[in-house]
């Protein structure tokens, strides 16, 4: 089939970046919007906009039958999730299916299979691909997933079987701590998921693995290490009869073991450091693939061209434990030049709402080696002007510049081991005298 027009569910700075490929395919575009996203950008640069409901999420862009409804009076021929909201739902890619629309994601089948993270882990089993010793079944009883933690050996993660994010999560170091930690689990995966089933396996120290900077290739991966992951990564694919654009992500260890920890069915947030160092645009081959079409070359015709670096920019505030920090953007000017792409769904004089994640960008760098990319994300990050929200762009810099991070040498540990949030804003009582002065001035201009 020929896709001639894309509705984009989703919002910000991802439905952002499907529009501007699928213009660049001369495929027309469609969106959705709640009601306190009506100016948003991704609103703005489509060629058209549909309401679908108030801002909460439930109301609006979690909401199948108004979505659906919005690509009937489109009509759109192929409905692109993005990621977050319903781009791992099956329930929804089934819909679409019913509906006569294309997903461009995976089959349900398969992104009903990957969610369930207990036939998540005895489909991996089967197939061959290393994992963290645990269950590959759910454990109702706190006795029973005691001894098996027991047998696994402490530090034990339980974890909710339906969902992710972290919720239903719990690390226990020792056996008295295991009964009550279970409990919690399961009523935060129940409140979170509707679901509240929970597996146990083995925790990982220093698991290397993070969700604010990301980079590409690895910094610590040995060539065979690589090799060795992408077949496991292949043969996971190829358990649930995959189909476009997904992720499987790999927990490792102090001595470079590697554990499969889940797959996203979807598009990945920092996929712009893949595309950097690959050369490809992923979204423009999910919709050849959702066409029918197959791809054009072979992971032997690819090659790791240079590094990537990720920081994900959030109005979040890093000296109150990374909180979120909603509301205005006064000023947005974000940084360019040689090798430095940004990716954002929000503009100075729009805001960041509170409804929904508060990320303002994802900025990305490429150099010829790794340590050119982090030395251009310093030079960006230092160009970047943000003024209303609190944002991670000083805790972006702090890491650049850190030198465990230079070497290599961190772990998702890296903020409890390294960070202090004193040291990005030092007492300087002139400066911020200036800082007050300036704010005035800038007050004072916006009201002639």
């Amino acid at each position: 089939m020929s896709i001639d027009k894309v509705l984009i569910a989703n919002r910000g700075e991802i439905a952002v970046r499907v529009i501007r490929t699928c213009r660049e395919l001369g495929v027309r575009t469609a969106t959705i919007f709640s009601e306190v996203d009506r100016t948003a950008l991704h609103v703005r640069v489509a060629d058209e906009a549909y309401a679908v409901g108030p801002a909460p999420s439930d109301e609006s862009y979690l909401v199948i039958d108004k979505i659906l409804a919005a690509a009937k009076k489109s009509d759109a021929d192929a409905i692109h999730p993005g990621y977050g909201f319903l781009s791992e739902n099956a329930d929804f890619a089934e819909a679409c299916a019913e509906a006569g629309i294309a997903f461009i994601g995976p089959p349900p089948e398969t992104i009903r299979a990957m969610g369930d993270k207990t036939a998540a882990r005895a489909l991996m089993e089967e197939a061959g691909v290393p994992m963290a010793p645990g269950t590959t079944d759910a454990v109702a009883d706190p006795d029973e997933g005691a001894e098996i933690a027991r047998e696994i050996g402490f530090p034990v993660l339980i974890k909710a079987a339906a969902g992710g994010g972290g919720k239903g999560m719990r690390v226990v170091e020792e056996p008295g701590q295991f009964a009550q930690a279970m409990k919690q689990a399961g009523r935060e995966a129940e409140a979170s998921f509707g679901d509240g089933r929970v597996f146990i396996e083995k925790y990982i120290r220093e698991p290397r693995h993070q969700k604010v900077i990301e980079e590409a290739p690895s910094s610590v991966l040995t060539p065979e290490v690589r090799r060795e992951m992408g077949e496991a990564a292949v043969a996971a694919a190829e358990s649930c009869g995959y189909r476009n654009a997904g992720t499987v992500e790999f927990l490792v260890d102090a001595d470079l073991n590697f554990y499969f920890m889940e797959m996203n069915t979807r598009l990945q947030v920092e996929h712009p450091v893949t595309e950097w160092i690959t050369g490809v645009d992923l979204v423009a081959e999910q919709i050849r693939i959702a066409e029918g079409e197959e791809l054009e070359y072979t992971s032997a015709d690819l090659a790791m061209n240079g590094h990537a670096v990720e920081c994900r920019v959030y109005a979040e505030d890093p000296a109150n434990d990374f909180l979120p920090d909603p509301g205005p953007l006064r000023r947005h000017h974000a940084p360019d030049g040689f090798g430095v792409r940004v990716d954002s769904g929000v503009e100075q004089g729009g805001a960041v709402p509170i409804h929904y994640d508060p990320m303002i960008s994802k900025l990305t760098t490429w150099g010829p080696d790794r340590e050119a990319a982090i030395r251009r994300m310093e030079r960006a990050l230092s160009e970047y002007e943000v003024a209303g929200p609190q944002t991670t762009i000083p805790f972006c810099r702090f890491a650049m510049q850190h030198e465990a991070f230079r070497r290599g040498d961190f772990s998702t540990h890296f903020i409890d081991e390294h960070f202090d949030a004193d040291a990005l804003w030092p007492d300087d009582p002139e400066g911020d005298r200036a800082a007050a002065l300036a704010g005035a001035l800038y007050e004072a201009r916006s009201l002639c």
